[in-house]
């Protein structure tokens, strides 16, 4: 049982149990921004008609594929909501970061660890390196 409680309250299961939550917040978030703002929008300029109405029958089955063609499109522009007001702009903001760190340090020539530039001497196997 301490094994499972253990397991339970690590970080990991804590941080994943977090990010389901509000990945279920924000995709209500998103798809209201879609379905309230950005879809009106989109027929108000292009027309895009809702094609939930359209089906083929075969026999006494309706196969209804304008609905799935409605999820197709609402996917894509989901998709492209996503990728430009969050996945780009977090990419943008980690590559600044991550060159501001990589500014800082270097590579020992002798063990390959992360130094710092200004470092004379390597920390981890003692080779005086010149300084930057």
């Amino acid at each position: 049982m301490n094994g499972f409680k253990k397991f339970l309250f690590q970080g990991n299961v804590i941080d994943l149990a977090v990010a389901v939550v509000l990945g279920a917040a924000f995709n209500a978030i998103v798809q209201s921004f879609v379905a309230d703002l950005l879809t009106p929008l989109i027929s108000a300029f292009g027309g895009l008609p809702d094609f939930s109405s359209l089906k083929i029958t075969v026999g006494q089955s309706n196969f209804m594929y304008g609905n799935f063609i409605n999820a197709i499109i609402s996917f894509l522009i989901v998709a492209a909501v996503m990728y430009f007001l969050v996945v780009k702009p977090y990419t943008h903001v980690r590559d600044r970061n991550a060159a501001k760190i990589e500014a800082r340090t270097r590579n020992c020539p002798e063990c390959l660890s992360e130094i710092p530039k200004a470092a004379s001497r390597c920390a981890f196997c003692s080779i005086e390196v010149a300084s930057i």
